[in-house]
């Protein structure tokens, strides 16, 4: 896809605020302000902030649960685990399942599934009869059900909302937001009640998302290309993994990610953790985390505000934040200097998720697109288990600092080699403009005793 930049005389016809969103790269002022006036995408933006809201809460009511029962580190880490295990494992068949199947009816029954196994859990924390392999069980079954949810989320938003980039920056400051109430209201839950409060409160979330899908009224899918009736569940497989290598910015942004996730990411969480805990003690490691979550706030803002041509190239530029996060804790800086580390690396994050989540779902065709959407999020978390595995043994090689030190360079190594993919620094939005904005010419009128010239051709 090729375009040329607008002139300024074409900017000068802008007349109107679409126009003018096509002719600057952004969105005027008020350009957005119908984003939310939508019933259908407002019960979608609700189901989808409140069932993060639950998300958030789960990890503090395991550690607390297990741990009040007279099990470790070890059990907690094995019970999210399960439920990892099975998402990634399967969230790829559930992409099929999405493409073959109604996709509002899908998650909302991945929804309900969820909400019974975590009213199980609840009722098992609340009797005091918590056994490891039935919370590991009841683990497995959430993460087979959210890998039929996910990716159902990819090919809804385009549906809802015109404006998908300001849809998805509006979702994302919802997570965030989430994910910073998210396990101070679990911890407050678990002081004042127990683990199992929050276990029923998270399936109290569940209901409302379900709630929320099935009141909206999804808009048919776009027309794509005919699909054949006998066409097998392998056939379905076989033509997204196809699609998927028939993009090369698509591929070639899951393959570097890999290394993110195997160098920054997976060992990042873990030893800033444990470095930042050591060092400072647990609320300095939980001022630091939120600091991380208002600036993924303020990426989803910036997401809502800013307009780029070229998406990919510039949510590239933004990640190169995200070095300063492991930098400052691997250089042993205050925590002050940590915390403001902490969210100028949210923000770039954030904002990359935006700008990345934007073009797969407007460029892929809507036929294919929750397959894609899985192979997307199969490929992208496949190697953070392997980072996480790998940071233990690297920082008693190396050091806990020494690493995090890596993990800044390789950091700043990630966007370079996606600047570096012709197909993904120069991918246009699927709305950028691909010819000049220039007013027509006005003919002027004929002599009255003469007869209209025969046009030009060529």
């Amino acid at each position: 896809m090729t375009g040329t930049p607008p002139s300024e005389e074409a900017a000068e016809t802008a007349e109107t605020p679409e126009l003018a969103e096509r002719v600057y790269g952004r969105t005027p002022p008020g350009g957005r302000s119908g984003l939310f006036r939508s019933r259908d995408f407002a019960l979608f933006f609700v189901g989808r902030a409140v069932a993060r809201l639950g998300d958030t809460m789960l990890p503090v009511a395991l550690a607390a649960g297990l741990l009040q029962h007279g099990y470790g580190a070890g059990a907690v880490g094995l019970a999210m685990a399960a439920t990892a295990a099975a998402f990634a494992g399967l969230v790829v068949f559930g992409g099929v399942f999405a493409d073959r199947f109604d996709t509002r009816s899908l998650m909302i029954g991945a929804d309900l599934v969820r909400l019974g196994t975590q009213a199980l859990a609840a009722g098992l924390f609340f009797a005091g009869h918590v056994v490891l392999w039935e919370i590991c069980l009841i683990g497995f079954v959430n993460g087979v059900a959210a890998a039929v949810f996910q990716p159902g989320v990819a090919s809804t938003v385009p549906r809802l909302a015109a404006d998908v980039q300001g849809a998805n920056g509006a979702i994302r400051v919802a997570e965030s937001a989430a994910q910073l109430a998210g396990p101070a209201l679990a911890g407050l839950l678990v002081g004042f009640s127990s683990p199992g409060a929050v276990f029923a409160v998270h399936a109290a979330t569940y209901a409302v998302s379900a709630l929320c899908l099935l009141l909206l009224r999804l808009p048919p899918l776009a027309a794509g290309r005919s699909r054949t009736a006998t066409a097998t569940f392998r056939t379905d497989l076989v033509e997204g993994w196809r699609e998927f290598r028939a993009r090369t910015w698509l591929w070639g942004v899951i393959a570097i990610w890999c290394l993110y996730m195997v160098a920054v990411w997976g060992p990042t969480v873990p030893l800033v953790a444990t470095e930042v805990v050591q060092q400072h003690g647990p609320r300095a490691y939980g001022l630091v985390n939120s600091a991380l979550g208002a600036g993924t706030v303020v990426g989803g803002l910036l997401a809502l505000r800013l307009r780029p041509r070229r998406m990919l190239r510039a949510g590239a530029v933004a990640l190169f934040g995200f070095a300063a996060f492991p930098w400052a804790v691997g250089a042993g800086l205050g925590i002050p200097a940590m915390a403001a580390c902490a969210a100028v690396a949210g923000a770039g994050m954030s904002f990359w998720g935006v700008m990345w989540a934007t073009s797969v779902q407007t460029q892929v065709p809507s036929d294919v697109l929750n397959r894609i959407h899985a192979y997307d999020v199969a490929g992208s978390l496949a190697m953070m288990p392997v980072g996480q595995a790998l940071a233990g043994p690297a920082a008693s090689l190396l050091g806990a600092s020494h690493v995090l030190l890596v993990s800044a360079g390789v950091s700043l190594v990630v966007p370079v080699a996606l600047l570096a993919v012709p197909a993904i620094r120069g991918l246009l939005r699927a709305d950028a403009p691909t010819t000049r904005l220039t007013p027509a010419p006005v003919p002027a009128p004929a002599p009255a005793d003469r007869a209209p010239a025969r046009p030009e051709c060529g």
